[in-house]
């Protein structure tokens, strides 16, 4: 098993394994690397979508989407993305995945199905390079601090697909399964100990302690600092490649750049645990 360095601040390329009949000390190794670099990528795999369950199954219990579970579902799913003219991208803007859980994913899983001709990539950021990049005083303010995390901006793209009226049974449920939770703005990785920011993107309702106005200047400010290019990698997809990404240290966003060519991609995740 090859891994090869993708950019400065996270990203790295395995190859030499083929993902259906790795061993358990080569997930030991997956593990390991992607701790370390925080986001790892296998191109062209042959997986399929028991395959990409399977795989993902060995580093945690596969989550039931928050939506699918409040509607009853019991059982793993796929999120499906998928662009198209009557379904235009959504996803370009820098995020962790369900933060307005009470515990977010540990990592993701993300194969593509469909790959435009020109586009299309997606883009990570490193949250513990971010935190490392920030002063001694600002990060000893950020250590202190919590922020509320609802699913509102989540209930307002489905009101975009669905229409207000049709939405409006499924967004009330959402609001009552899942109220606004408290997360600490800088979480401790379980594994590396590294302190990271916990950047939720539009998720991020509030800082608690904060008033309105200094809530607003701080997550302004948060905005435009991940937004750095040297705290970023980006993956160029072909049919096939797998990512997994660690949740608990990084943002990421879908670029929108292909747009209207078509892309699909499908994602799960691996339950994770209250950020602390």
């Amino acid at each position: 098993m090859e891994i090869r360095p993708l950019g400065g601040a996270l990203g790295a390329e395995i190859a030499g394994i083929d993902i259906r009949s790795a061993g358990d000390r080569e997930i030991e190794s997956i593990y390991e690397a992607l701790v370390e670099h925080e986001v790892v990528f296998f191109r062209e795999t042959q997986i399929d979508d028991a395959g990409h369950m399977e795989f993902a199954a060995r580093f945690g219990d596969v989550s039931v989407f928050p939506m699918s579970k409040m509607m009853g579902e019991t059982e793993p799913t796929f999120q499906v993305i998928r662009d198209t003219q009557e379904s235009p991208p959504s996803t370009d803007y820098w995020h962790t995945d369900v933060t307005w859980t009470p515990e977010p994913p540990k990592a993701a899983f993300l194969r593509a199905t469909t790959v435009p001709a020109t586009g299309g990539d997606t883009m990570w950021g490193s949250m513990t390079t971010a935190y490392e990049a920030l002063s001694d005083q600002m990060k000893a303010f950020f250590d202190g601090l919590t922020v509320r995390h609802d699913n509102e901006s989540f209930i307002r793209g489905m009101e975009r697909k669905l229409g207000t009226e049709a939405a409006a049974p499924i967004a009330a449920k959402l609001r009552e399964f899942y109220p606004p939770v408290v997360h600490p703005l800088v979480r401790t990785h379980p594994d590396s100990g590294k302190k990271a920011l916990l950047f939720g993107g539009g998720f991020m309702r509030e800082i608690v302690e904060l008033t309105d106005a200094e809530s607003q200047s701080v997550l302004a400010f948060l905005a435009r600092h991940i937004d750095h290019p040297t705290f970023h990698a980006r993956w160029r997809w072909n049919e096939g490649d797998l990512a997994i990404w660690d949740e608990r240290s990084t943002v990421h966003r879908g670029l929108s750049d292909h747009f209207p060519q078509e892309r699909e991609v499908r994602r799960c995740v691996v339950d994770g645990d209250r950020p602390r």
